[in-house]
């Protein structure tokens, strides 16, 4: 609440109360907002169709014992050139690793273009569970 310090009418020593509504912190406020809304709406278009160009990352160099998991359109799930399932797919790993730390070592996952989503996030999924953090996603390199 505001008050009035000084004026006509009264004495230095009676104070009156201001009736007018101060719109200072409204205007702020909105222009905060405003601003706020002007940010993120560009990031909200989300379906605008693009056509990128294809991207060609320089490789990096393969570890000392590289460990693949292929998944095959069919669902069937390999550890290297075994076939395994993917209840085993945590202890097949930890076994071939060796002693080697997890959550240090990379995981190359080769999958079927075809294979369902939910299969290959079952893989990750049970790759996070057994401390495998680091994945790599393998590709058909079509830049030669």
């Amino acid at each position: 609440m505001a008050a009035k310090l000084s004026g006509g009418g009264g004495d230095r020593f009676n104070v009156e109360q201001n009736s007018e509504i101060n719109v200072t912190p409204f205007v702020d406020v909105m222009l905060v907002l405003l601003i706020i809304f002007m940010v993120a709406a560009p990031l909200a278009s989300v379906s605008v169709e693009v056509n990128l160009p294809p991207a060609v990352a320089k490789s990096s160099p393969p570890p000392s014992k590289p460990v693949y998991v292929s998944i095959k359109q069919s669902g069937q799930l390999y550890l290297g050139d075994n076939e395994t399932s993917i209840d085993e797919l945590g202890y097949d790993i930890t076994k071939n690793m060796g002693r080697r730390d997890p959550s240090k070592e990379r995981i190359f996952i080769r999958a079927d273009e075809k294979v369902r989503y939910g299969a290959f996030m079952e893989v990750m999924n049970t790759l996070q569970d057994n401390g495998f953090y680091s994945v790599a996603l393998v590709g058909r390199d079509d830049s030669q």
